[in-house]
């Protein structure tokens, strides 16, 4: 099944023509344009990207002078003028960046992101497909990402994830190329090793400013270059560590200076390990309350007064208390939020567009992805695959213990596609064939 699948692809010398992957990724673009023209130069509250109105919002304000601060009492419980760490710093950034140039345009903001995202994030699951499954595979990964309705939808929204799965695929094919597998172009040399792992450290400090929750795979992602070689990569993990940490450092002490406090990144964790694992959940966990302000109601009248960092360690500390009060409930719950994490299917629930991307995207290509992990799985801790699996299990369950979301999923999703590449390459190998033989039959 494997040699089928096309595991030895990677061994056979190329015929593609140079023209498919600058195909794949103008169709990307393409895609992603129209997206972008479909959502406009409006910001509204839209199915799965409700956060773009608060990133644009605060976007106006640092681009008016006003610092990291809303206008009035913001979510999740920010009084108006007072700083928040509970947005993304570097995406703030980014929109206040393009508003100061052209005005509060969110289509211009949109346009740039999808150009810049529409050709890396299908580069590089083209860079990782061929590392471990060979070009052609690579290639069918690459046109399997350009397509990928959530994918395109996100890309157009203005918030983190269209820059933050497509960081995440950069820090693995960064991580690759100091590994070297198999699959690479050789040994790298030792020159060569002290700026790849200097930009592992910057795009992962890129990745960590966009979304803190990666920082809880990087000792796996680490350790799993370490292994190999351990002590030729312990200089690369001591440079990507440093410029990690240099890269963050400036976010810290800016946290420091509002409030008075340690806060690594963001004021975000201790609010949503609290909301995900409240009793108000019973043992069965719902994705969404459904009564408007219910989360802000959650919150203990007591710690309303304290700031937003403060405010974020306490409610940590009452979630992890949840926990410990009743560790049978905490694990019942966790359980109940594999549907709500890996649904595929449509719901009576859920809008025609969100329905339509759920099964035009992760329902049409799960077969696809079980299929292609279960014929390719490592056999090698260095194997590419192994690394992106190690990914797609630790990410999830990080959300399965604390909040699952579709959109949580998707940096998961961009890794399995990967595998679904040496899969969907044999299915359009094999309809090409079926095709031709027709066409043979019908002279």
């Amino acid at each position: 099944m494997a040699g089928w699948l096309g595991m030895p692809e990677a061994t056979r010398p190329s015929r593609i023509l140079p023209g498919i992957l600058p195909g794949i990724l103008a169709l990307s673009v393409l895609l992603r344009l129209g997206a972008a023209l479909s959502l406009g130069n409006t910001v509204t509250d839209l199915p799965g990207i409700a956060d773009q109105v608060s990133y644009h919002n605060l976007a106006v304000r640092i681009s008016e002078g006003y610092g990291f601060t809303f206008d009035r009492l913001w979510w999740p419980l920010t009084p108006a003028g007072e700083p928040t760490a509970h947005w993304s710093y570097l995406y703030s950034l980014f929109l206040a960046g393009v508003y100061s140039l052209v005005g509060a345009s969110p289509l211009v903001a949109r346009l740039v992101q999808v150009l810049l995202v529409g050709v890396l994030h299908p580069w590089l699951a083209y860079r990782l497909g061929k590392r471990a499954f060979g070009e052609k595979p690579g290639l069918a990964a690459a046109a399997g990402t350009a397509v990928y309705l959530y994918f395109v939808y996100y890309s157009a929204a203005l918030m983190t994830e269209a820059f933050y799965i497509t960081a995440i695929l950069g820090t693995l094919e960064l991580s690759l190329v100091l590994v070297q597998d198999r699959n690479g172009s050789g040994k790298i040399s030792r020159n060569r090793e002290i700026p790849v792992a200097a930009a592992l450290g910057l795009v992962l400090g890129i990745t960590l400013l966009l979304r803190q929750v990666y920082l809880l795979f990087v000792p796996f992602l680490f350790l799993w270059i370490w292994w190999g070689q351990k002590r030729r990569q312990a200089r690369n993990l001591l440079i990507a560590a440093a410029v990690m940490i240099a890269a963050i450092l400036p976010a810290t002490l800016f946290n420091f200076r509002q409030f008075d406090a340690f806060v690594l990144l963001n004021t975000n964790a201790g609010y949503a390990f609290f909301w995900g694992n409240h009793p108000v959940h019973g043992s069965r966990f719902m994705p969404i309350l459904p009564q408007p302000g219910a989360y802000q109601r959650l919150i203990p009248e007591e710690l309303r007064s304290l700031d937003e960092a403060v405010l974020d360690r306490a409610l940590l500390q009452r979630g992890l208390g949840f926990v410990a009060d009743d560790p049978a409930r905490f694990l019942q719950l966790s359980i109940s939020r594999i549907p709500a994490y890996f649904q595929f299917w449509p719901s009576p629930r859920s809008g025609t567009l969100s329905n339509i991307a759920r099964v035009g995207s992760f329902g049409l290509f799960l077969p696809l992805m079980a299929w292609g992990v279960v014929a390719n799985f490592p056999r090698r801790w260095s194997a590419p695959q192994t690394i992106y699996l190690l990914f797609a299990l630790v990410y999830t369950g990080v959300h399965l213990l604390t909040w699952a979301l579709v959109r949580y999923r998707l940096p998961v999703d961009a890794l399995l596609l990967i595998f679904a590449g040496p899969v969907l390459y044999r299915l359009l190998q094999a309809a090409g064939r079926l095709a031709g033989r027709r066409l043979r039959l019908a002279a």
